[in-house]
């Protein structure tokens, strides 16, 4: 700059304007176009610099009467001003000049001043450090979401960033290339954990700006240097707020730049590099991260990166947080102090998008306005419009692909939305920053994001579909997509990456639980995975092929060589053992089929003889350790190896490798190993087992139990192959013989049989029973043939000679045989039963068993069956062939009479032939029939054949014939139809109605099939998806619901705000109250004041009176406010409460419901409370039914608690009016009726009968006194009593059935719809249940548990009037005993039997009152639902006026608090759940004095825990309000949209396309017609949509989805089904028919939905009737408040009124040295207190009481000026802040302050 910013400067001293600020608005347009550097010099020797166009038309606009010109003020450090005592304002910036002033004599104020520091207050600074901490949590997660790894909290993240190894990490995610992972200094941070921060961490900082250099983030924006007139160092500075970044200071506007001319440009402002060099934003500084000097900036850096890379595609997008996470408020005090502690101030976060878009090199205007025309046809949500200015050269957006418009379009939307709802959140919490249009609308780069991850979704989706279909071609054209960005494909490896991201994809949805596509990154990891894999592959099959070719050539070194080659990827090779794998390897080579070993079978031929390497190695070394751990290993997979056997498996192993062996085979085999282990193991266990057994033989035999001896023998089955289970019996007794033998020959009776005896008795034992079995079978094979007959047999058998028969001679074979079968046939047997044992006894007495069925012998007689009497024995054999042997010569008599025997043989054969005769003559006379049917088949045959030759001649002329029928026919159809046609057209009307009654049948039942059917075929519900179709009434009517909501919404919110604005003002005016309170105490003590207590005034001035809860203290009001809210939830929301009641005991949990859960509901004493219990009471017994009764009478033998509280509730005095009311009239009856005597036991009836009788006669009855039911039964007169006692009692219950039955509506709402939710709950649990068992368990809870006890003791329940003193007589209590028993009976349907026999003539009237009962039960059952009974619903809470208040003691609210803070994991299991958050709001649980406000001291004496259990039971109110808490977001709405989307999607399908089932049509080709008709429907629909109100038309994405066409809605919808199927909501193994029903209820609802919608209209009416009511009540109040808040601050200043009307307004004028002294003044920061003697402090009261002007003059020169609020002071001091700020610099005592304007001001 030269002289002509000199002159300038001469011109301007006589200038006194004050220039303009940042805050009046942006810069005119002039002001950045050429505009140069002007210094001006004020008073003296203040100096500025101003930006002025060079034409210089002035830059006062009030001297030059020109547009004003935009002047920029810098923050200068303090030593470079000329005068460094100079006090500096707030920021570090130079103080104004002295304000000129105008003409009225009042100070000019120039528009937009600088903001003060009484405006940058606490709340501002809070939210200041609120946001970053947002901003530092989505750094943090999108971090998370870059490395995969998780990441310390926002709070030490500042410091994790430090030592840049997860900046490095970053920079490797997206520039590998440049910041490979090898590169990066303690990459595991073990170093630093251990010794803090090492200078070679800069080197991954470093690492970290290379890489975004690499990608081409700017580093440099330099707007001086830009050739665009815009580019102005004004409007940058403008732009970004003055916000500069080298973290020494802040750029306050407007901006002054410029040096003294006395020294010389050396002292240039220290900011100048940073503005000249302006913007060196996105990459910070080395020593910004390591030293912590500016993190703010390193945070922008972050976020800028991450808006860069998604535009690139390379990183996901950012989150925007602001107002959805939650930090303590320790949190957020420290990041305050830390921001302030280094000065720093927050960057413009929400302006990335506009900075990274400037920096494209071409015309800015061009790309905002097609930026801007694309945010504007993305909300008008037309796709083909979006696409069309999507491809605007101006908007430079690359990649846009014409397949993908409507994702475009939808993903767009989508994002602006959420940009727009982010926006408002910001707003709405008052961000520091100003509004931008990019704020609502997306930036270039976000747009370019979104378009590159919608086609990055695109194309992972084709992935998708090449890996379903497995092809391969097509995976690798989309694995080269660019839009993929995917590294090191190899085209040999494709059958590789099928595999692998196939095997990927299967992996993630067995993960997930349901099928998703993988992702860009999981693509990209599978693509390296199976390079690498294809690399080994190579690798090791090469290898492979050295090995085989070197087993091949057979020497050794060459395949240990091999062997040991790591691309083989084989286990250890031990060199000792080369010949033993050359040996082995080759002898599998010559097994193979192909000659060749493949890779997996030398692994497992190598692991194994590695570890038979190590086997043979341990037995050469004598290594027992080292053997046992070779042969256990699983490498070498050895069966059967025992540890007690390893001494042993090493001798045997050992003598087996020591025994001589041949060339080559020096080394043992794994077999051989095997072998030797197993023979060792068999002979252990041979050894062990037969030791055993001896002992065990032994033992048995000195018991005497066969079967024990038979199990012993077994155990040495090995050695005694011949034991066998039948001779059982034998051994015993054998062994048993010789071992008495034994102990007799030894003479000791404890002698036992060794292994050779017991060897040696088991041989005999076998020995006897082979020779007992082959007699037995011999004398069975004799009975045998005996039976047959057959004589030589008979003769044969005889002659065995294990049977041993003597005298059997041939000659007397027949003789044999017939005697034996005489002899047989006198054994007859003992019954029906056909017995199969026989019973032989030996020579040495013993007894054997044979069966004839088995064949079987046994030693034993068989249990299970008798024996055999029939069966001739060896004894009776040998008698009789002894006795036919010696009559055998007797018969040789008989050979002389020879011819006598021939002639009688000769007569009897002639007779019987002439008998044969006979018989076949008769034969063939009976079989005449049989003859005449022989004849008619043979004429049959002979017709036949002429039917034949008939045939053959009608077949030759077989056309004449057909010709003559047809015309036949012909002539008969024609006159049929002529008839036909006749009798219709008279009968046309008849056949009118006829169709249509059939049509309406049809449809009626089509439609019955719809509504009644849990699965509709496809077929009918196409009949009706019409009517899923909007007329213009529904539109109206949706449209008016809309419209209702949102005015019920807006009012509402609307509500709140006045309810939040009632509740300051209630708050400022017990500030004043107690205020005015205070001062009276503090006036009444001032001239007490001295030195030494003048630091006690500020305690004085902030005591509260007020104690406990309820003191006005802002901790208090927050503490008070959360018990609020607390209550309100647990009486809104019953799951809470009702979980608590089952966590805890159950007589705690009585306790607890009788004293806290009645007392939080009122006891129901308005409908409101009434609804709220009965929900509790609803929730809870649902609860319990679910988790405390398995069995349906559960609940009756359980005792069940809420049962118990819900009776015991409504049975108090509502519920006792209802039963005086049912039951007062028939008890009145019982009680009144002295000669009414009802006895149902007999005995007492006959002690009764005796007493009077007695008292009759005056004589003693002889009858005894003592005697049971049944004799007192028998005497008549009882019996007659007893009869008259039951139809009384049949009366009398009548009665009170009748009184019951007729009083449904009677009985306390709340009870009847207990019993409805008890009677659902149990048929849901137990659906088999039978309707009568549960109806006996909801009568039991209506009429036992409520009813029976009044009918037992009516005077206990008031149910009659009962004079004071009196009580019921015995017999009147006995009389309403028996009638409640047989009404219990009754209601449970139970019988009498048993001890109650003689009463079994009342069952049938019993079975009758059960009826009666169950219809009672139903009618009591049907109730309306709370809501209906109680008017409630969704709105109600909104529109009350009156808020819930409820009276709790201290101790009740500190139990809830306990028992809440216990059990809050299982009453609320979610961590989101709203309770968690209100219970961290409560934080720790408090004590009873610090509720009341007592003081520890005061009870410290003896009786503190009486006066604290006193103190406990305080009563305090609570008025319940609901906190606003942040609605979770539903991860089922993306479902549910899905869903929807496709159901409209198949509605049109199946409206256009005729098919059977979804399957056929989806997989169908369509025809053209079905087109035609699917275009008609989309054009019908876009017509009517033209008409609907933008409300009401359907989401952008369904109406992109409606105007698809057939095939491609058919892609999406199956492409939706497999989504569906994956989360299990369809299956297409049913053909999909969930979605078939899912429309079928669709369309069942729309009348419903209809009648619902217009209820929903007549509720929202009322509604906004009552929210009027409630707004205009509000608006009275808050009119009130103010005028009562206006009225005191006038009545605090009344004493000064006067004064002011007749002089100036008083003010007060003090050095800031006198108050320092007063204690108001604490210090002023960088001005010692030498310096406080020339500051003046003057306090000017303004118009508006409560106001006050405070300003600063230093020296004589106004330096700041402060709106100074009464009511802010008062807040301050209800929020707890001892010292405030003023002018930023200038710390004062609030409440001295506040004392000193009272007593200056309010005279008090």
């Amino acid at each position: 700059m030269g002289a002509s910013s000199t002159s300038s400067a001469k011109g301007s001293q006589t200038c006194s304007c004050v220039p303009l600020s940042a805050g009046s608005g942006p810069p005119p347009p002039g002001a950045s176009s050429g505009c140069q550097l002007w210094p001006l010099f004020g008073k003296k020797g203040s100096w500025k610099l101003f930006l002025q166009p060079p034409e210089g038309p002035g830059w006062c606009h009030r001297h030059a009467g020109a547009s004003p010109m935009w002047l920029w003020e810098a923050a200068v450090p303090k030593a470079c001003l000329p005068f460094p005592d100079l006090s500096l304002g707030g920021h570090g910036g130079f103080q104004k000049p002295p304000q000129a002033e105008g003409s009225d004599g009042h100070p000019h104020h120039c528009p937009g001043e600088r903001l003060t520091a009484a405006e940058m207050d606490e709340q501002r600074r809070q939210n200041v450090a609120y946001q970053y901490l947002c901003r530092l949590e989505e750094a943090k997660r999108w971090m998370e979401a870059c490395l995969g790894e998780g990441l310390p909290p926002p709070t030490e993240l500042e410091e994790t960033l430090r030592n840049g190894v997860l900046l490095a990490k970053l920079g490797h995610c997206f520039a590998p290339a440049v910041v490979p992972l090898k590169k990066i200094y303690d990459c595991e941070q073990t170093r630093y954990k251990a010794a803090g921060l090492h200078f070679r961490h800069t080197d991954n900082i470093n690492y970290w700006r290379d890489a975004m250099s690499h990608v081409g983030l700017p580093s440099v924006m330099s707007p001086l240097c830009s050739p665009q007139p815009r580019d102005t160092l004004a409007s940058a500075l403008w732009q970004h707020r003055g916000e500069c970044w080298c973290g020494r200071g802040s750029l306050s506007l407007p901006l002054t730049l410029g040096h003294h001319p006395a020294q010389g440009p050396s002292r240039c402002h220290p900011h100048l590099s940073c503005l000249l060099s302006f913007w060196q934003i996105f990459h910070p500084e080395t020593t910004d991260i390591y030293d912590k000097k500016n993190m703010p900036r390193v945070v922008y850096c972050i976020h800028a990166l991450s808006l860069y890379l998604f535009k690139l595609g390379l990183a996901p997008q950012i989150q925007d947080l602001y107002g959805k996470v939650n930090f303590t408020e320790e949190e957020i005090n420290n990041m305050k102090r830390e921001l302030e502690k280094y000065g720093l101030q927050l960057p413009a976060f929400s302006k990335i998008g506009g900075i990274l878009a400037n920096e494209l090199s071409v015309d800015e205007a061009a790309v905002h306005a097609a930026v801007l025309a694309i945010n504007e046809a993305v909300d008008q949500g037309v796709v083909a419009q979006t696409m069309e200015t999507l491809r605007n050269p101006s908007a430079m957006l690359q990649d846009l692909r014409g397949e993908l418009a409507g994702a475009y379009q939808e993903v767009l939307h989508r994002a602006k939305l959420e940009k727009g709802s982010n926006a408002r959140n910001r707003y709405l919490q008052v961000i520091p920053e100003g509004e931008d249009v990019y704020d609502w609308c997306l930036t270039q780069a976000e747009i370019q994001g979104n378009i590159n991850k919608v086609n990055v979704h695109g194309a992972l989706e084709e992935v998708d579909d090449a890996l379903q279909r497995q092809d391969v071609p097509a995976l690798h054209r989309v694995l080269q997509d660019p839009v993929l960005a995917l590294r090191c494909l190899q085209r040999d490896n494709l059958q590789l990456y099928l595999e692998q991201l196939s095997m990927d994809r299967e992996q993630k949805a067995l993960d997930l639980g349901y099928l998703e596509m993988l992702d860009q990154k999981e693509v990209q990891a599978g693509i390296l995975t199976a390079n690498r894999r294809g690399e080994e592959e190579r690798a090791m099959l090469l290898a492979v092929s050295r090995i085989n070719a070197a087993i091949r050539r057979g020497m050794l070194a060459e395949t240990l060589e091999a062997l040991m080659d790591p691309a083989a990827q084989l286990p250890d090779v031990h060199p000792s053992a080369a010949p033993l794998y050359q040996h082995q390897l080759a002898l599998l080579q010559r097994q193979h089929p192909q000659g060749e070993l493949a890779q997996e079978e030398l692994f497992v031929a190598v692991e194994m003889l590695s570890a038979v390497a190590l086997v043979n190695q341990a037995l050469d070394v004598g290594d027992p350790d080292g053997l046992w751990s070779s042969l256990v290993s699983p490498a070498l997979g050895l069966s059967g190896v025992e540890d007690a056997n390893a001494q042993r498996y090493f001798e045997d192993l050992q003598q087996l490798k020591g025994q001589p062996r041949g060339a080559g085979a020096e080394f043992l085999s794994w077999n051989d190993i095997q072998d030797s282990v197993n023979s060792t193991n068999s002979l252990v266990q041979d050894e062990n087992d037969r030791v055993h057994a001896v002992r065990l033989v032994n033992e048995a035999l000195l018991q005497a139990d066969p079967e024990k001896t038979l199990a012993a023998l077994l155990l040495l089955e090995a050695a005694l192959p011949d034991i066998a289970l039948p001779t059982a019996q034998r051994y015993h007794d054998v062994l048993s013989r010789a071992r008495r033998q034994k102990a007799q020959a030894m003479g000791d009776d404890g002698a036992v049989l060794w292994w050779e005896e017991i060897q040696e008795g088991v041989c005999r034992a076998n020995q006897d029973t082979v020779a007992a079995r082959r007699m037995a079978l011999g004398i069975a094979a004799i009975n045998q043939a005996i039976k047959e007959g057959k004589t030589a047999q008979t003769l044969r058998v005889l002659r065995n000679p294990d049977v041993a028969l003597c005298g059997v001679v041939s000659a007397c074979a027949g003789a044999y045989q017939e005697q034996l079968a005489a002899l047989v046939a006198t054994k007859r047997p003992a019954g029906s039963e056909k017995l199969y044992w026989i019973r032989h006894r030996l020579p040495d007495g013993a007894e054997y068993y044979l069966s004839l069925k088995t064949f079987e012998g046994s030693w034993q007689c068989p249990r299970d069956s008798g024996l055999n009497t029939t069966h001739l024995s060896r004894e009776e054999i040998q008698l009789v062939v002894t006795r036919v042997t010696a009559a055998h010569d007797r018969e040789c008599l008989w050979a002389s009479n020879t011819s006598f025997v021939v002639r009688l043989q000769a007569r009897i054969r002639g007779f019987l032939v002439r008998r044969e005769f006979a018989v076949r003559r008769h034969i063939l006379r009976e079989q005449q029939p049989a003859a005449v049917r022989i004849q008619a088949c043979w004429r049959g045959y002979k017709q036949r054949r002429a039917y034949l030759e008939r045939l053959c001649y009608l077949r030759a002329n077989a056309e004449a014939a057909i010709k003559i029928q047809a015309g036949v026919r012909m002539w008969q159809a024609r006159r049929k139809y002529q008839e036909r046609l006749r009798y219709f057209r008279q009968n046309i009307k008849a056949v009118i109605k006829i169709q249509a009654f059939v049509r309406a049948n049809k449809a009626r039942g089509d439609y019955r099939m719809l509504v009644h059917t849990r699965r509709p075929p496809l077929s009918i519900v196409r009949r009706f998806i019409h009517l899923l179709e909007q007329s213009q009434h529904d539109f109206w009517e949706e449209s008016e619901v809309l419209r209702l909501q949102e005015e019920v919404v807006k009012r509402i919110r609307a509500s709140r705000q006045l309810e939040s604005d009632l509740d300051l003002m209630d708050i400022k005016i017990g500030l004043l109250v107690k205020n005015r309170i205070t001062l009276q105490e503090v006036v009444s003590h001032c001239k007490k004041l001295t030195k030494k207590n003048k630091e006690q005034l500020s305690e004085m001035m902030s005591i509260d009176k007020q104690k406990g809860l309820k003191s006005l203290s802002k901790e208090k009001r927050q503490k008070l406010e959360a018990y609020q809210h607390l209550f309100y939830l647990l009486q809104t929301q019953p799951v809470y409460l009702a979980r608590l009641i089952f966590q805890m005991p159950q007589n705690k949990s009585t306790k607890f419901m009788e004293s806290v859960i009645f007392t939080l509901y009122n006891y129901a004493s308005n409908p409101r409370e009434a609804y709220l219990l009965l929900q509790l009471f609803k929730v809870a017994l649902q609860e319990e039914v679910r988790s405390k009764v398995d069995h349906v009478h559960d609940i009756l033998t359980g005792n069940a608690t809420v049962i118990r509280l819900v009776v015991s509730f409504y049975r108090n005095t509502r519920g006792q009016n209802a039963l005086r009311q049912i039951l007062g009239g028939p008890v009145q009856e019982v009680l009144q009726d002295k000669a009414l005597g009802i006895r149902t036991d007999p005995v007492d009836i006959y002690k009764a009968w005796i007493n009077q009788a007695e008292s009759q006669s005056g004589q003693r009855s002889k009858l005894p006194y003592e005697v049971s039911p049944e004799q007192a039964l028998s005497h008549p007169e009882v019996q007659r009593r007893l009869d008259i006692s039951i139809q009384n009692l049949l009366a009398m219950t009548d009665k009170f059935v009748s009184a019951i039955t007729s009083s449904v509506d009677k009985i306390p709402y709340g009870m009847r719809y207990m019993a409805k939710i008890l009677r659902t709950s149990l048929t849901e649990k137990f659906p088999k249940a039978p309707a009568e068992e549960i109806d006996k368990i909801v009568g039991n809870l209506l009429y036992y548990r409520f009813m029976n006890p009044a009918v037992v003791a009516p005077d206990g329940f008031d149910i009659v009037d009962i004079s004071a003193g009196a009580t019921l007589h015995p017999e009147q209590r006995r009389s309403l005993g028996s009638i409640a028993k047989v009404l219990q009976h009754a209601a449970a349907r139970k019988a009498f039997d048993g001890e109650n026999a003689h009463l079994c003539g009342v069952n049938q009237y019993l079975e009758d009152t059960h009826n009666k009962f169950r219809r009672f039960i139903s009618a009591a059952c049907c109730v309306p639902e709370p809501e209906e009974r109680f008017n409630m619903d969704e709105y109600s809470e909104m529109v009350a006026v009156a808020k819930p208040v409820i009276y709790i003691t201290v101790g009740e609210l500190i139990n809830t608090h306990k028992l809440l803070l216990e059990h809050q994991d299982s009453i609320a299991p979610h961590h989101g759940d709203p309770l968690h958050e209100l219970l961290e709001d409560l934080d720790e649980i408090p004590t009873v004095q610090s509720l009341v406000g007592e003081s520890v001291a005061s009870l410290a004496d003896s009786g503190a825990e009486q006066v604290l259990s006193q103190l406990s039971r305080t009563e305090i109110s609570l008025t319940l309000t609901g906190k606003l808490l942040p609605a979770a977001s539903s991860e089922e709405s993306d479902t549910r949209s899905l869903l929807l989307s496709t159901k409209q999607m198949l509605v049109d399908v199946i409206q256009s396309q005729s098919g059977d089932s979804l399957p056929e049509i989806l997989w169908t080709q369509a025809l053209e017609h079905e087109e035609a008709a699917h275009d008609r429907l989309v054009h019908r629909r876009v017509l009517q949509d033209a008409q609907t109100p933008t409300q009401l038309k359907w989401h952008r994405s369904l109406a992109a989805n409606g105007q698809l066409s057939m095939e491609e809605k058919k892609r999406k919808i199956i492409r939706n089904l497999r989504h569906l199927e994956s989360l299990g909501l369809v299956d297409s193994a049913h053909q999909y028919q969930e979605l078939i029903d899912e429309l079928a209820k669709d369309i069942r609802n729309q009348r419903r939905h209809r009648q619902h919608r217009r209820a929903e209209l007549l509720k929202l009416r009322q509604t906004l009737h009552s929210l009027d009511a409630k707004t205009l009540f509000y608006e009275e109040q808050i009119d009130y408040y103010n005028q009562y808040i206006k009225t005191c601050l006038d009545n605090l200043a009344a004493s000064n009124k006067v004064s002011r009307k007749s002089k100036k307004l008083p003010s007060l004028h003090y050095t800031a040295a006198r108050l320092l002294e007063k204690g108001v003044l604490l210090e002023i920061q960088d001005l010692p207190p030498s310096q406080f003697k020339n500051v003046i402090f003057d306090i000017i009261p303004c118009e508006e009481s409560g106001k006050f002007q405070v300003k600063a003059k230093f020296m004589g020169i106004d330096m700041e000026h402060f709106q100074l609020h009464y009511q802010d002071l008062l807040q301050l001091q209800y929020e707890g802040v001892a010292v405030m700020k003023m002018f930023g610099k200038a710390k004062v005592n609030v409440n001295l302050l506040i004392f000193l304007l009272n007593k200056k001001f309010f005279k008090k």
